[in-house]
């Protein structure tokens, strides 16, 4: 399965900058749907709540992904780090990324990252278990 190799983070990190890049004028902000609440509250929503919304849903997947242990995933992990890294050096050096949307996709991508480590090393087996031990000494 070829995308247990692959951050799926890249997605709305390349969505981003497709559209940041590609598409001048467009507006993470710029409201697309409202919707009068049964609570008589009105709510907004824009592309860059989706976007994050999506990323969080894909935060998920790779938190799942990462529970398992394969030189796949060490891989995937170690690009998931790049891509940390690679986002983090274009929002601080490049003004058009500049925003509140992509700020919160570094966050994801930052508690992917972390988020990888925490699952690995929980996952990983620490040393003998008691049962392992009993039978070691009575044989």
């Amino acid at each position: 399965m070829f995308l247990l190799g692959v951050p799926l983070l890249m997605l709305p990190f390349a969505v981003y900058n497709i559209f940041a890049f590609l598409m001048p004028g467009f507006s993470w902000t710029n409201e697309i749907w409202h919707f009068r609440m049964i609570s008589g509250g009105e709510w907004g929503l824009t592309p860059g709540d989706m976007i994050i919304a999506a990323s969080v849903g894909i935060l998920l997947i790779e938190m799942l992904k990462s529970a398992r242990m394969s030189a796949r995933n060490v891989i995937d992990h170690l690009l998931s780090i790049v891509l940390f890294v690679g986002m983090l050096v274009e929002f601080m050096m490049v003004k058009r990324i500049a925003s509140t949307t992509f700020f919160l996709l570094l966050v994801i991508s930052f508690v992917d990252v972390v988020g990888g480590f925490v699952v690995r090393i929980r996952a990983a087996p620490h040393g003998i278990t008691a049962n392992e031990a009993e039978h070691l000494h009575t044989a």
